[in-house]
């Protein structure tokens, strides 16, 4: 049997943490505590374009705000 990760044709929907960090998360799964749904779910490669196309700095958000108020110094 093949993993859902390991299939392309298997539906996903993108999650997202309070760190602003996103997953891919197969559909039939329950959302683990502390994630919530980002909104978008489809097959692999759309939920993968779209986690690119949104999450465009890798920095947690904790980490974001402290470097922007250590910029402002």
């Amino acid at each position: 049997m093949q993993m859902a990760f390991d299939r392309e044709d298997a539906t996903f929907k993108v999650l997202v943490n309070a760190e602003e960090q996103y997953s891919l998360w197969p559909d039939y799964k329950a959302v683990p505590a502390g994630w919530r749904e980002a909104g978008k779910s489809g097959l692999k490669q759309d939920c993968l374009d779209y986690i690119e196309s949104v999450w465009t700095d890798m920095r947690p958000l904790s980490l974001r705000q402290h470097m922007d108020g250590q910029a402002g110094r």
